[in-house]
């Protein structure tokens, strides 16, 4: 459902995270993913049985819990937080 990666070049950091809501799984057959041949991707809407998962929710509350988990104390919702999708 989720993958999170970190890359330490030269002194720098990068990292990402990534969470499957409500994506198009077909896209995933044509690559191998992490390169984890005996893991399928799968995500939020697949686990819920078909439920479209309002994005705007999983938005806020991944917002709320990475600040809390950060030590953060964290108020309201996330404001205009919409994602546009890719063409």
């Amino acid at each position: 459902i989720a993958a999170i990666g970190v890359k330490i070049s030269r002194g720098v950091t990068r990292h990402g995270f990534a969470l499957n809501v409500n994506p198009d799984l077909s896209w995933y057959d044509h690559i191998i993913p992490c390169g984890l041949t005996d893991r399928p991707v799968t995500a939020m809407q697949q686990v819920l049985g078909g439920k479209v998962v309002a994005m705007v929710a999983v938005q806020s509350s991944v917002a709320r819990c990475f600040g809390e988990g950060m030590g953060f104390g964290m108020t309201g919702e996330v404001a205009d937080a919409t994602v546009s999708p890719l063409p």
